[in-house]
């Protein structure tokens, strides 16, 4: 039992010294004399609370290194199949919102999108997917989200959507289909400059929407409506 108690006195010894090191300040004069009381109160603990703390402190950190594993591991799978899906560099705006309830699912913090889907090696379409995650589910602040950004070197990055409206009638005849297209960085998507681009990407394809696709900025895309012929009633 001395070699637990030994443990949690080291461990939260190491913890005051960790404090004032990182701070790179000397200690304080009384530091040491308040750092050797506290000792002497730790000594006095009971082997059995002596027990639970260091059972406690071995409890934590397992269960911390379990979830960061298994969230590495569910996050891997999801940037594979948005990898799978946007091969042409553009994505469908069906898988994009599918990446977006799985982030939901699973429950990933800003830490782990920071971690995950901010690496600037990744492709744009894939920061779109933690950014739009961070602003909409997790409701992080603009001025965090841009710092992140820019500490990432992925906010001037930017994102092409087009997105394909039904023709109106007029006059009883149908006009050809309306096509929208909007080129934006990151950061100015996180800085709400990009309102209309960003209900869009949040609604997908319904009513009068017939198509949502997200590119690489600058891509090289065939035209594609559902145009019909005008017809009279």
């Amino acid at each position: 039992m001395l070699g637990i108690k030994t443990r949690v006195d080291r461990l939260i010894g190491r913890s005051a010294a960790r404090k004032y090191r990182t701070q790179d300040t000397p200690l304080p004069p009384n530091c040491s004399q308040s750092m050797k009381q506290s000792e002497g109160m730790q000594n006095s603990l009971p082997d059995d609370i002596a027990l639970k703390i260091a059972s406690s402190l071995q409890g934590w950190r397992g269960f911390y290194i379990n979830k960061h594993n298994e969230m590495a591991s569910r996050a891997t799978v999801l940037v594979d199949f948005l990898k799978q899906h946007s091969s042409t560099e553009s994505i469908e705006v069906g898988q994009y919102l599918a990446a977006i309830d799985e982030l939901c699912s699973i429950q990933c913090g800003f830490k782990d999108v920071q971690l995950f889907f901010f690496k600037p090696k990744l492709n744009v379409l894939l920061n779109l997917v933690g950014l739009h995650y961070c602003i909409s589910c997790l409701g992080i602040p603009a001025e965090y989200i841009v710092e992140v950004l820019n500490k990432c070197k992925i906010s001037e990055r930017e994102v092409c959507v087009r997105w394909w409206k039904l023709g109106r009638w007029f006059y009883g005849f149908c006009l050809r289909d309306e096509s929208h297209s909007r080129t934006f960085s990151l950061g100015s998507l996180a800085m709400a400059k990009e309102d209309e681009v960003l209900g869009v990407l949040h609604r997908g394809a319904i009513h009068e929407v017939l198509r949502v696709q997200i590119s690489v900025a600058k891509p090289i895309c065939t035209s594609w409506s559902f145009q019909s012929s005008p017809t009279q009633n």
